[in-house]
C-alpha cells in the first residue's frame, strides 16, 4: 500500500496543509492514518476522496453539503440514493452556474468587440488629422 504525506497530498490536490487539517477537523477526512512519529499518512483512498472534495468544492458546493455527502459514505451501500441526489443537485447548479459564465461571457466579449472597433476608429482618427492637407 501506497502512503502520501501532507504535502504530497497538498501537491496532488491543490489543498493546502491547512486545509488538510480543517478537514479532518471537522470530520471531512476521517481515519488519516499516522506515522510511528505521529504525522499523518494518507492512503490512495484517502487521495481519491480529496480530488472529489477537490471538484466539488472548485464547483462551490458548500462545505455542509460536503458534510453530509462524506456522512452517507460512510453509510456504505445505504447512502447511496441520497449520495446520488446530493451529486445530482450540484450537477444542476453547475450547469446554472455554466449557463450564467456564458452569458457573462457573450456581454465581455461585446465590450472586447466594442473597444476593440473604437480603437481602430480612434487610431484612422489620429491618422486623418496628422496627414498633410
Amino acid at each position: 500500500m501506497s502512503f502520501y504525506s501532507p504535502a504530497e497530498v497538498a501537491e496532488k490536490t491543490g489543498f493546502s496543509i491547512d486545509t488538510l487539517r480543517y478537514y479532518e477537523k471537522i470530520g471531512l477526512l476521517r481515519g488519516i492514518g499516522r506515522t510511528p512519529g505521529g504525522r499523518r499518512r494518507f492512503t490512495e483512498e484517502d487521495l481519491g476522496l480529496l480530488r472529489l472534495l477537490r471538484c466539488l468544492r472548485d464547483t462551490e458546493m458548500p462545505i455542509a453539503q460536503l458534510l453530509r455527502y462524506v456522512d452517507l459514505l460512510h453509510d456504505g451501500e445505504a447512502g447511496v440514493p441520497q449520495r446520488l441526489a446530493i451529486l445530482m443537485e450540484h450537477d444542476n447548479r453547475v450547469e446554472q452556474q455554466i449557463t450564467r459564465l456564458r452569458e457573462h461571457r457573450r456581454l465581455i466579449r461585446r465590450k472586447i468587440e466594442m473597444y476593440s472597433a473604437d480603437t481602430c476608429d480612434g487610431d484612422r482618427r489620429l491618422e486623418a488629422a496628422a496627414r498633410p492637407s
